[in-house]
C-alpha cells in the first residue's frame, strides 16, 4: 500500500539534473509510523552543555537502529528527521480520512435502519 503520491517526473528530473538528488524508492508511511511509535524518546543533553540544558528526542543510536538512514549512529540528520515527520503526518492524515469515512458509513447505516419499537 502506497501512502503518498509520487512527485512529478519534472521535479525528479530537475533535482537529478542539478546533481542534488538521486531517485529513491516509495515509502510505506504506515510502517514508518509504527516504527516512530515504538521509538524511545527521552530528554537528554550533550556532555559539554550545562546541566540545566535539555533536548527532547530519540537517541541517535536508536534512530539508526530503527531507520538505518545515516552512515553512523552518532547523529540524526535534520533532513531525515523532517522526512520521517512528513511521512508520519501523511500516514496519520490518511488514517483520519479512513476513520472519518468509516464513521460516516456507520452513521448512515444506523440512521437508515428501522428502530426497535420496544425502546
Amino acid at each position: 500500500m502506497r501512502v503518498f503520491r509520487r512527485r512529478s517526473r519534472t521535479a525528479d528530473r530537475s533535482a537529478r539534473e542539478r546533481g542534488v538528488a538521486a531517485p529513491g524508492s516509495a515509502v510505506n508511511g504506515y510502517a514508518v509510523l509504527e516504527t516512530v511509535a515504538a521509538l524511545p524518546v527521552s530528554t537528554w543533553r550533550y556532555l559539554w552543555e550545562p546541566e540545566d540544558v535539555r533536548h527532547l528526542g530519540p537517541m541517535a543510536q536508536d534512530w539508526h537502529a530503527a531507520f538505518g538512514l545515516n552512515r553512523d549512529d552518532t547523529t540524526i540528520p535534520v533532513v531525515d528527521g523532517l522526512g520521517v515527520s512528513l511521512v508520519c503526518i501523511q500516514a496519520l492524515n490518511r488514517r483520519v480520512d479512513e476513520l472519518t469515512a468509516e464513521v460516516s458509513r456507520l452513521r448512515e447505516s444506523v440512521e437508515g435502519s428501522p428502530r426497535d419499537l420496544d425502546e
